[in-house]
């Protein structure tokens, strides 16, 4: 089985001295291809250098995350438009609205994440979304643009069977990360997996971040060899043969991760 991780954060500090092992550690699990997922100017700029250095396992998205929005610069929009033509470049993100933490405010949230959606529409780029506790100013946004873009992504679905049947009523890809496998706090998604459009399906690590907990023994951080654990959760819980869902996800995430090159 090839499995595609459909978001990783590569540029994390926690990465950088070890990458070629993360990467060989990664296709030793079957996982071949990844996306390096793009914060901020400096992140994205991080990641195409990344995709550089490992064309065939890597390719990149480029954008400011909520959390970055009050930080970006007066020209950001220039920057990821010039950054967007890179031959590695998937998707335009991840960007979004996050109004649980509010690291930047909620006004320079809507401003960037409104010029990203202009952008992606402009370029013709699918969009890494990511959204927290901010449904419906989301959508309201992603309404007014989604006929003008090709694709969504809603990277990191923690959501139930409502907030899926929203995302999916926009046609959304809809990203799974190990939140998936979390006995604590995952049981709304849990009853949402089974109702995911078995053509919009992604499996995605996130990496460093949201370590699966069906993993043993624990291990200390999230790498890209442990997408086949998510996908084990989630074919119990879809009750489908593992190897179906490895050829559908696999399916879905080249179709969706299609780079400008």
């Amino acid at each position: 089985m090839q499995w595609f991780d459909g978001g990783v954060n590569l540029t994390n500090a926690r990465f950088t001295e070890h990458l070629e092992q993360i990467i060989a550690s990664a296709e030793q699990a079957g996982v071949v291809r990844m996306v390096v997922i793009g914060t901020n100017l400096e992140h994205s700029a991080a990641a195409l250098q990344l995709c550089e250095r490992f064309p065939q396992h890597l390719v990149a998205t480029v954008g400011i995350h909520p959390h970055d929005a009050e930080a970006a610069p007066r020209h950001f929009i220039n920057q990821l438009r010039q950054f967007s033509q890179h031959p590695s470049v998937c998707a335009i993100g991840e960007c979004g609205l996050d109004f649980n933490r509010n690291f930047s405010s909620r006004s320079a949230q809507l401003q960037v994440f409104e010029a990203q959606l202009q952008l992606a529409a402009e370029r013709q780029l699918p969009v890494y979304l990511h959204e927290r506790d901010a449904l419906t100013e989301q959508v309201t946004l992603l309404n007014r643009y989604a006929a003008d873009i090709p694709k969504l992504f809603t990277h990191c679905f923690t959501g139930g069977p409502e907030q899926l049947a929203v995302y999916q009523q926009l046609d959304c890809y809809i990203g799974i990360t190990g939140w998936v496998c979390d006995e604590r706090r995952g049981d709304d998604l849990q009853r949402a997996v089974p109702l995911i459009a078995a053509d919009r399906l992604i499996l995605e690590t996130d990496a460093p971040y949201l370590l699966p907990r069906n993993i043993r023994p624990r291990p200390r951080s999230n790498v890209p060899s442990y997408l086949p654990a998510i996908a084990e959760q989630v074919a119990q819980l879809r009750q489908q043969p593992i190897a179906e869902l490895a050829q559908q996800v696999w399916r879905n995430s080249t179709k969706l991760f299609v780079t400008t090159g």
